[in-house]
C-alpha cells in the first residue's frame, strides 16, 4: 500500500466534505439556490469517486479493504434494523436529553432545508449517506487505524472530522451529537465488517429525520390550504 496515496486519500476524505460545507456557498456567490446545492452534491459524489480511485489504483487495494463488498440482502436487513434503533430509541433519547439540558436542537438546520424540493432532499440524503460512510467510516477510520496502530485513535480522528463537517448546517451543539451517532455507526460497521449495512442505516435514518417531516409538513400545509378554500 502506498503511504503517499493514503495520505492524499485522507486529505480528501477528512477535509473534502468539511471544506464543501464551509465554503460551498461562498464559491457560488449569492447562489443560495438549487444550482449551488446541486454543485455541492456533485462535488461530494466526485470525492467518492476519487477515494475509490485512490484505493484501487493508488493503494492497489480491493474495495473490501474499506468494507465494500457485494450487495447482499443481509446488508439491507441489518442496516434497516440498526436504523430502527437509531430512529426509535437513540434519536428520541437524544432529543429528550438536549431539551432537558436546554441545548440547541436541530430546528435551525431543518429550517434551512424547508425551501428545498423533495427530490433534491432525497438525492442529498442518498449521496450524503453513501459518501460520508465511505469517506469517514470505510476509508478514514480504516486507514487511520493502520497508520496509528490503534482502531480507537483512528475512530476518534475520523469522528472529529465527521462532526466538524456538520457544523455549518446544524451548528456546534447539534453537530457534536453526530460524533456520538457516528461512533455508534462505527461500532456497527466493525461488528458486521460490511460498510453497506452502515450505508443503509445512515440513509434510512436521514430519510426518517429529513424527508418524512418534509412530506408531512407539505401534506399538512396542503390540507390547511384546502380547508381554507373550503371555508371560503
Amino acid at each position: 500500500m502506498s503511504s503517499l496515496s493514503t495520505i492524499i486519500g485522507l486529505c480528501f476524505a477528512l477535509g473534502g466534505p468539511a471544506l464543501l460545507a464551509r465554503f460551498g456557498n461562498h464559491f457560488s456567490s449569492n447562489l443560495e439556490s438549487l444550482v449551488s446545492k446541486l454543485l455541492q452534491q456533485i462535488a461530494l459524489a466526485m470525492l467518492f469517486v476519487i477515494i475509490l480511485g485512490i484505493v484501487v489504483f493508488g493503494e492497489q487495494q480491493s474495495l473490501s479493504s474499506i468494507g465494500l463488498h457485494s450487495l447482499r440482502w443481509q446488508s439491507i436487513l441489518w442496516g434497516l434494523i440498526f436504523a430502527g434503533f437509531l430512529i426509535f430509541i437513540y434519536s428520541p433519547l437524544l432529543v429528550w436529553s438536549m431539551t432537558k439540558l436546554g441545548l440547541a436542537g436541530f430546528e435551525k438546520g431543518l429550517a434551512k432545508l424547508e425551501s428545498l424540493p423533495f427530490w433534491y432532499l432525497a438525492l442529498a440524503v442518498v449521496i450524503g449517506g453513501v459518501v460520508e460512510e465511505v469517506l469517514y467510516r470505510g476509508y478514514a477510520t480504516e486507514r487511520l487505524s493502520l497508520l496509528t496502530g490503534s482502531c480507537w485513535i483512528g475512530c476518534a480522528l475520523s469522528l472529529t472530522a465527521f462532526g466538524l463537517a456538520h457544523v455549518p448546517l446544524w451548528g456546534w451543539v447539534p453537530a457534536s451529537t453526530t460524533v456520538l451517532s457516528g461512533y455508534l455507526l462505527t461500532l456497527f460497521y466493525w461488528s458486521t465488517g460490511d460498510l453497506l449495512t452502515a450505508i443503509v442505516a445512515h440513509i434510512a435514518t436521514d430519510f426518517a429525520g429529513i424527508i418524512i417531516p418534509k412530506v408531512m409538513s407539505t401534506k399538512w400545509a396542503r390540507q390547511m390550504l384546502n380547508n381554507a378554500v373550503a371555508a371560503d
